[in-house]
Formats: C-alpha cells, sequence, structure tokens
C-alpha cells in the first residue's frame, strides 16, 4: 500500500512536468479567453493544477509514512 500511494504521488508531480515541458502543444495564440492568447491561460491553469497536485501529492507521502498500526513495546 505504501509504495502504491508513493507511486500516485510520483505521477501527481510528473503530470505538471510533462505537460509543460511539452511546448508545442500549447505554444499559439488561438484561441483566446478575455483577449488573451492560449499560451497565457494555460500556463495559468496550470499555475494552479500544479498547486492542487503538488499538495495532494503531499499528503500521500504524509499518509504513507504514518505507522500503519499501533506500535509494539508502546503504552
Amino acid at each position: 500500500m505504501r509504495r502504491a500511494k508513493l507511486g500516485c504521488a510520483g505521477v501527481l508531480i510528473l503530470i505538471p512536468i510533462v505537460a509543460l515541458l511539452a511546448v508545442p502543444t500549447y505554444a499559439k495564440v488561438e484561441p483566446r479567453l478575455w483577449g488573451f492568447p492560449f499560451f497565457f491561460w494555460y500556463q495559468l491553469l496550470w499555475v494552479f493544477l500544479c498547486s492542487g497536485m503538488t499538495y495532494a501529492a503531499y499528503r500521500l507521502v504524509l499518509s504513507a509514512q504514518r505507522p500503519a498500526g499501533p506500535t509494539e513495546g508502546g503504552r
């Protein structure tokens, strides 16, 4: 279970990297949104998407690091 959570966290971090490295897919002017070229609003959209994905990956890593059950030799 721990490896699966860490793998999902890695994928969540990798998605924005791959999406933003594929420059030819978004290096264009059309379609425009409120007068802004596609390039600008695509980049701004990824600011919020990347923030959400990074937070989700952080929470997954935290949950993967927690002990599964009560510790032995404790109270």
